[in-house]
């Protein structure tokens, strides 16, 4: 689910294109929303006129059967603003309409929907609610009432379950429902639910078709379409296929049809493999005969240019307008490893076997490098889709499929870009608590924020944006292919460690200290075992053995020995998780240890069992004895890569041991006050400016954040009674609109002791700065203390961002600061200081007393709400806020705020 542009506010009866948008609807089939036109009138008539009695009942309250000329015309013609009507479509046909209509010119509107029979049940009405809600609210409608029947339960559940607050009335067999239509939390994590529950319907749609039709399966082998005909016969795909090839009469002994259109039974799912100007017809086709879902592997779209582009996106759209998903193009293909779809739709030359990781990759070449990869390895998928150019279905759809499939229990991800990023964080938080999600990700990423006229928005570099996105959600990062594997194959085979401490146990000095010392690298703890498990182990293994951690079995250590060591220190309460490393000697079979290792590590009687990797140097034979056990024990070739993918993990797990903290908005907030604020600014400035200091302390109030007292003054003379009123000492700084860096332009003068010395700072900076000084803020000195940064940063991909970090002027070289999505909890705000390098210095640095960490928190937290619930504000900057043992106080404060644009309609559902 992606944005596209929202629509402007533009005059009575011009059309608003921009609204037009393509949905997903409950059931996984696609529609086209779009504001009613005048020329729409033939259609609505024959819309009515399929309407069941029961439906126009419902909607005119009595029986209606046909339309007069002066409604059509009412219906059909509207000014877009005061009057607005939506109408669903699929293909050409007319399939719901939603209208409102302002009262007496007041923010509120009468809304009313009618749903054609044969759709009502697939989630059209909310999702017209939700696009007719946005555009009121843009027109400054605040609220909608609408009257419905009793018995239409279908339309109440719409409006109760749309998360809006909700009064109701009843008045006999009516009910009058009034919808406060602002966004809360509630509306938009009901919209997030359907929309999660509606893409993986589709993507249920696509990976489990029941019959198959590749479009140009050409009779040669080694054509693309040929290719992809010739593995779904070898996987033996349980459903039925049909080649479509217009020249040919068979395509591997199988019967072909000229086109889609001419195969006698229904279509599930079309691939298709023809050149880029013949695509738009077979899409056209596979639309009318019914097919839910189309793969393009064909390539000459977005990838050579402009013009692939444009043609890219008429594809999508066109394949939306007929009720389609569609993956691709310029893609590999799709596969359903599961035995009972056996769909092999790719045309890559090696097919792993089945197993429990699910695989995306928006490369195709990267995709057969890793089925190539994971069939050595024997690491089994479920289920693969090739993104290509990621035109409608992405990474997102098949997380929302993978989330409940129960043959996905873990996600491999290779992408270069992020469709609607926040989307994929959440649901990534979410899904990552109960399935691991491994990203690879390739090229730099877009982010990049609107405006970087502070600090902040110039500290926020799009790769700190990426990693600290991902780090929320979860999600754990491999930085290599090979990597990627490695991870998949500890999280196919074990559990998730529930902590950080690891034994090693080994045959050799030097391969054992490497482990320890890779361990240490990635994070994890290499503890001395406790005194009982130094016991048991000085029993059993060979005299001279070292048993402290690493065990060092020596070369003499037989298959027994190995076995009996791995069983005691994964009983030690002290270890987490456990790395065998064997070194090949003369005396010992490398097979004999591994069947060894695998039968201490799938031992009977454990309550929780802890994962177990192995190194085994030199012995590729022992891959498959290491496969053999109760649990098959992952093998790598070196002990550093064992430690790096134990690491990761183990860092996955201690995020998973974090409670889901839940957002909690402060109550003292006035939401509606801050929001007012804002308006007024940008009613007088349409196009959004800096707000003078004395509008952004108010704003900041607003969020209870704590400000140094300020007045701005006009010049030097009400700078001394202000100074005069607040107390000397006092602090100068310059202001004017375009003035942003002030202390790199010496527009800023501290500890004034009196008003000679103001005086003398006023005309030295006036002189100084010239036109660049319009007028002056007159500030109260505050204690000393720790200078930080705190800030919004409007990121164009992922959104509303908070940044905190160390501050003053030299934030920029001190280079110390974290960025997070917003909203934030505590827990979160918290992290994000902690993890600073120079924490120390909030925490009470060589016997300096700490500062208040609960003050910092709450100005991060409220923060976040801000940017959350006021997206107009485009950036802003609170440096220095300066910490001391009794709070934070921010001392200078720069807010820009600009008019809404499509980022910020998030919550409203649209394919791209």
């Amino acid at each position: 689910m992606s944005q596209t542009s929202s629509p402007e506010l533009l005059p009575a009866g011009a059309y608003p294109a921009a609204m037009e948008a393509d949905v997903l609807l409950s059931d996984g089939t696609t529609a086209h929303l779009r504001p009613i036109r005048p020329e729409d009138a033939p259609s609505l008539i024959a819309f009515h006129a399929r309407l069941s009695a029961q439906s126009i009942y419902r909607r005119f309250f009595s029986a209606h059967p046909r339309l007069s000329s002066s409604e059509v015309e009412h219906f059909t013609q509207v000014d877009y603003v005061d009057r607005l009507a939506l109408v669903a479509e699929v293909g050409n046909r007319l399939v719901a309409v939603a209208r409102y209509d302002r009262l007496g010119g007041r923010p509120e509107a009468e809304v009313a929907f009618v749903v054609s029979d044969d759709y009502q049940g697939r989630g059209l009405g909310s999702l017209l609610l939700e696009h007719l809600a946005a555009a009121g609210a843009e027109r400054g409608i605040m609220s909608f009432t609408a009257q419905t029947l009793v018995d239409n339960a279908p339309m109440r559940d719409v409006f109760s379950s749309a998360g809006f607050a909700e009064q109701t009335h009843l008045d006999h067999d009516v009910v009058e429902v009034r919808l406060d239509i602002t966004p809360t939390e509630e509306s938009v994590a009901a919209a997030e639910q359907r929309d999660l529950r509606a893409a993986a319907a589709s993507i249920a749609r696509l990976l489990r078709p029941s019959a198959v039709a590749v479009v140009g399966a050409g009779r040669e082998p080694g054509g693309i379409g040929h290719e992809i005909f010739a593995n779904l016969l070898a996987s033996g795909f349980t459903g039925v296929l049909y080649p479509v090839n217009h020249s040919a009469h068979g395509v591997a002994g199988v019967r072909s049809y000229s086109s889609v259109m001419d195969v006698p039974d229904p279509v599930d799912l079309a691939v298709i493999s023809v050149p880029a100007s013949d695509v738009p017809a077979v899409i056209d086709d596979c639309g009318r005969k019914g097919v839910t879902s189309v793969v393009v592997v064909s390539a000459g779209f977005a990838e050579t240019g402009a013009e692939g582009a444009t043609a890219e996106h008429g594809i999508a759209h066109l394949a939306h307008r007929l009720g389609m998903r569609l993956v691709g193009p310029n893609c590999l293909g799709v596969a359903n490893l599961s035995p009972s779809i056996a769909l092999n739709a790719t045309f890559a030359p090696t097919l792993p076997p089945f197993g429990t990781v699910g695989l995306a990759s928006q490369s195709g070449g990267i995709g057969i490098a890793i089925f190539e990869q994971a069939a050595v390895r024997g690491l089994g998928l479920s289920s693969f889709v090739s993104l290509g150019n990621k035109a409608d279905v992405s990474g997102n759809d098949l997380l929302a499929y993978w989330k409940d499939d129960p043959s996905t229990q873990v996600i491999l991800l290779y992408l270069e870009s992020f469709g609607n990023p926040r989307r994929f964080i959440r649901l990534a938080r979410a899904i990552g608590r109960r399935k691991p999600i491994v990203v690879v990700r390739g090229g730099r990423s877009p982010a990049g924020v609107r405006g970087a006229g502070s600090h902040t928005g110039a500290l926020a570099s799009p790769e700190l944006v990426v990693e600290a996105a991902l780090s929320q959600a979860g999600v754990i990062r491999a930085d290599s292919l090979g990597e990627m594997l490695d991870l998949a194959e500890v999280l196919a085979s074990q559990p998730i460690p529930n902590g950080r401490r690891v034994a090693i146990v080994g045959n050799a000095g030097g391969p054992g200290i490497l482990t320890a010392d890779a361990c240490e690298a990635a994070g994890l703890e290499v503890p001395e075992l406790g005194e009982h498990t130094q016991q048991l182990l000085r029993e059993a293994v060979p005299a001279g053995a070292a048993v402290s951690n690493p065990v060092d079995l020596l070369a003499s250590a037989r298959a027994e020995d190995y076995e009996h060591a791995l069983q005691v220190v994964l009983a030690d309460p002290g270890v987490d998780s456990a790395i065998v490393v064997f070194a090949p000697p003369l005396v010992t079979r490398a097979e004999d240890v591994a069947r060894a290792v695998a039968r201490a590590a799938g031992q009977d009687g454990i309550d929780q069992p802890k994962p177990v990797l192995a190194a085994f140097l030199a012995t590729p034979e022992a891959v498959a004895a290491l496969s053999g056990g109760k649990r098959p024990i992952p093998c790598f070739a070196y002990p550093e890569a064992s430690a790096i993918a134990l690491g990761k993990i183990a860092g996955h797990g201690a995020w998973r041991g974090i409670p889901d903290d839940p957002l909690e908005r402060p109550e003292d907030i006035d939401l509606s006050a801050a929001r007012d604020l804002v308006a007024k600014v940008l009613a007088d400035s349409p196009e959004g400016r800096w707000l003078d200091p004395m509008e952004g302390v108010e704003l900041l109030e607003h969020y209870r954040i704590a400000v140094a007292k300020l007045t701005l003054v006009d010049g030097v003379d009400a700078a001394c009674v202000a100074a005069s009123d607040l107390g000397y000492p006092v602090a100068l700084k310059a202001f004017s609109p375009g003035l942003v860096h002030k202390s790199d332009s010496g527009g800023v003068r501290l500890g004034l002791p009196d008003e000679n010395r103001l005086r003398e700072a006023w005309g030295q900076m006036a002189h100084d700065l010239g036109s660049s000084m319009t007028q002056g803020v007159i500030q109260a000195m505050a204690p000393p203390g720790v200078e930080t940064i705190a800030g919004i940063i409007e990121d164009q991909v992922f959104g509303p961002l908070v940044l905190f970090g160390l501050g003053g002027t030299a934030v920029e070289i001190l280079g110390d600061h974290r960025v997070h999505l917003a909203p934030l909890t505590t827990r979160d705000a918290s992290a994000m200081i902690h993890d600073l390098a120079g924490f120390p210095l909030l925490n009470g640095y060589r016997g300096a007393p700490a500062v208040d960490l609960g003050a910092l928190e709450s100005t991060v937290v409220r923060l976040g709400w801000l940017a959350d619930d006021l997206p107009q504000v485009a950036e802003a900057d609170l440096n220095p806020v300066v910490a001391t043992p009794g709070g934070a106080l921010a001392l200078d404060v720069k807010i820009r705020v600009a008019p809404l644009t499509s980022e910020h309609r998030r919550w409203v559902r649209r394919l791209a």
